[in-house]
């Protein structure tokens, strides 16, 4: 299992190594001159130079490459001018807009973001899981039918059509719910989750329908092998077929792609965070794509890039602790 790991976590440095001269290339070598975007409409050449040289966009291309990953490791030291700010590692450079460390920017964000991952994650896999596992039990009857015909409904429905439903429904109509405004988990619990329910509810709703043909489909291919055959013959009972050995076979993966909607959710879901108003990471890019705040569209980019390698990281790693055989690959 550690050379496993081991292997998993070399993989991942490389492709982090990769993302970040993608990132690096993204904001250096795009059309565009970020000193200009950096210093506004209304600055002069002259003063255009001063921010180039203080962004050190005058030194050659594999230098300034080499002071993009010092910042993510030591950090970098700004010049203003009049003095000098340190921008503590990991450094993704200071917003255009308000000359705040892009870091900072993305600390604040993220307890929203990780809030609505997570919730919607839960929710997506009971329903998802729990839908794939009834079809694949009532295969052939009509409860199969109705869950196929939900899942596609779901698969079809994009999420900002699902949340104004949600919303016009519960808040408007039945007025059963508020409606949404973050409230931190430390300041309280209850309303934190009270008012997350809908912005879950209308992710879950979306990512549940491709859990659900997941699991139905590998449960399914599960219950075709030879000893699960062996098993029937012997008169073990199609439910516990499926909950105790099937299911066990259809967890990689379900595993897998989990990791990998998890990783894209924490780099922000950028729709259902403008629908329900939510000060999340993808709020955030939303606002400095508007605006052009090039050092923030590159940090979340980075983020993101980086949230997806650690999923699959430990999606392998759980991989691995419910099949053996994939540790020995």
């Amino acid at each position: 299992m550690t050379g496993y790991l081991l292997r998993r976590v070399l993989g991942a440095l490389v492709v982090l190594l990769a993302l970040s001269v993608l990132v690096y290339a993204l904001f250096y070598l795009a059309p565009g001159d970020p000193a200009r975007l950096a210093c506004g409409p209304r600055c002069n050449p002259e003063q255009i130079a001063q921010v180039r040289d203080q962004l050190g966009l005058n030194d050659p291309v594999h230098v300034q490459y080499a002071h993009f990953l010092q910042s993510l490791v030591a950090g970098h030291d700004y010049s203003t001018g009049t003095g000098v700010q340190h921008c503590a590692a990991p450094c993704l450079g200071r917003s255009y807009q308000n000359d705040l460390p892009v870091t900072d920017l993305i600390v604040q964000r993220l307890p929203a973001t990780v809030s609505l991952a997570l919730g919607a994650m839960v929710l997506w896999l009971l329903l998802g899981v729990g839908a794939g596992l009834l079809s694949a039990l009532r295969r052939g009857g009509i409860t199969e039918r109705l869950v196929t015909w939900l899942v596609l409904a779901g698969a079809a429905t994009p999420v900002f059509i699902t949340g104004l439903m949600l919303l016009m429904v519960f808040c408007a109509q039945l007025e059963w719910l508020p409606f949404p405004s973050y409230v931190p988990l430390t300041e309280d619990p209850e309303q934190w989750a009270w008012n997350l329910l809908l912005p879950w509810l209308a992710l879950a709703l979306l990512e549940s329908a491709k859990y659900a043909r997941l699991t139905r489909s590998s449960v399914l291919e599960a219950l075709a092998e030879d000893h699960i055959r062996t098993f029937r013959a012997y008169g073990v009972s199609e439910r516990s077929l499926v909950l105790r050995h099937a299911l066990r076979a259809a967890l990689p993966p379900v595993i897998a792609l989990t990791a990998v909607d998890l990783g894209t959710m924490l780099g922000g879901a950028m729709l259902t965070e403008t629908l329900f108003g939510l000060p999340g990471i993808g709020q955030l890019i939303v606002q400095a794509t508007r605006t052009v705040d090039l050092p923030v569209v590159v940090g979340v980019v980075l983020v993101t890039g980086a949230a997806v390698v650690l999923a699959n990281i430990l999606a392998d790693v759980l991989h691995a602790v419910t099949d053996r055989r994939a540790a020995l690959r």
